[in-house]
């Protein structure tokens, strides 16, 4: 196809469009609208190997200059769209440039979610999204200091093990009487605990914070009961939602809080795609909608939308899936991700294991720590819907 793809987007769901849709054929121009200062790169090492040290700036980027010369992707930078005009075809940045499009994928990610107490609005207050967030941590916390956590999901509790590792005193401040225990399982956030315990990482569970008070160079968060911790650094991991106002205002159908999408990622109007955290996609191993906000899942996302957007087939039926790190305990998993009403906990040598998690007698998930056998094989498993007793 010929004509022109505009991606708005400059994470792993757009920069995959802009890869699939040269792979598959495309030949139209192309440009990706990123309202970050960086070329599309890696975040999962944010809170890992990046916030440790253990990697550079050099090191994020998905490619290099070359790969958007080659392919002829003209890559803006620091540019945000503000609108989307369905009827005349165009995306309008925040600067006032218009851009028309044959093909559209909105791609624009989420945004972290601070919690609604005192003091969570202060800009000094750390999220953890982007290289700037990571770094301004690092920047913040070295050997000997202070930093609280609130929020034990993936992100607060990999950044709560680099900064330990990094030589830091870390507490972790969370609602959750167990990291992950809803989604994941008693047994899985009995691991979890162990693990950040191992680094010396002090848990506050079940713990309600009611503000966050700036006092001299530092903080103190204070949690129901009148009990405050010191911190010279705070990071809310607190959870994201999607960005979609950007979608919501051009009149596309919307579901569940995303965008509504069959299994190719089209959605309701002619010509616009949906890829990543703000797609609510039709999988049709899964037989319905799912929205998921995984790394891989934006990466598959961007292929399938771009080589639809090319003129080639493509449809969505992975399992969702990620890994997770906390320290060096690596985890795995595959799951739809919307619930399950009974798990198997299976647990092998050396501190490996595996979680089998079924609703209604079928397998809907499978987690395993040092299992990659049972990781390998239970994709398979979940996407044909195997029985739990098998």
């Amino acid at each position: 196809m010929s004509g022109r793809l505009v991606i708005v987007g400059g994470g792993p769901a757009g920069f995959s469009a802009a890869r699939a849709y040269r792979d598959s054929g495309g030949e139209g121009e192309m440009v990706i609208l990123a309202a970050e200062e960086f070329p599309p790169y890696e975040r999962p090492p944010l809170t890992k190997e990046f916030l440790r040290g253990e990697s550079a700036l050099g090191d994020l980027p998905i490619e290099g200059e070359d790969f958007y010369r080659e392919n002829e992707i003209e890559l803006r930078l620091s540019t945000e769209a503000e609108v989307l005009d369905t009827e005349r075809r165009v995306v309008r940045s925040k600067g006032g440039e218009e851009f028309t499009y044959e093909s559209c994928v909105l791609a624009t990610g989420s945004r972290p979610v601070r919690i609604p107490v005192p003091g969570a609005d202060d800009p000094e207050i750390l999220v953890m999204r982007t290289i700037n967030d990571s770094t301004r941590l690092a920047e913040k916390m070295g050997e000997g200091g202070r930093a609280v956590v609130v929020g034990s999901g993936f992100i607060g509790c990999e950044a709560a093990a680099s900064l330990a590792m990094r030589g830091a005193e870390v507490s972790v401040v969370s609602m959750e009487e167990a990291p992950q225990k809803e989604r994941l399982g008693e047994e899985v956030g009995g691991r979890i605990i162990s693990w950040l315990e191992g680094y010396g990482v002090d848990l506050r569970m079940a713990a309600n914070v009611e503000a966050v008070e700036r006092g001299g160079e530092g903080y103190q968060v204070r949690m129901e009961g009148g009990e405050g911790i010191l911190a010279d650094a705070v990071l809310f991991g607190t959870g994201v939602e999607p960005r979609v106002e950007l979608a919501e205002e051009a009149g596309l159908e919307m579901e569940n809080g995303a965008v509504a999408t069959d299994s190719s990622m089209r959605t309701s109007h002619p010509g616009v795609f949906a890829a990543g955290d703000i797609a609510f996609a039709y999988n049709e191993s899964a037989g319905r909608r799912l929205r998921v906000e995984h790394w891989g899942d934006a990466l598959e996302h961007g292929r399938i939308a771009g080589t639809v957007a090319a003129g080639g087939e493509a449809r969505l039926a992975l399992a969702p899936g990620f890994w997770f790190t906390i320290g060096e305990k690596a985890v795995k998993y595959w799951a739809w991700g919307d619930g399950w009403d009974e798990s198997r906990f299976v647990e092998y040598d050396d501190g490996a294991f595996t979680v089998w998690y079924g609703r209604g007698g079928v397998i809907v998930g499978v987690l395993t720590h040092g299992a990659d056998g049972d990781y390998e094989r239970g994709k398979d498993l979940v996407e044909a819907g195997a029985s739990m007793s098998r």
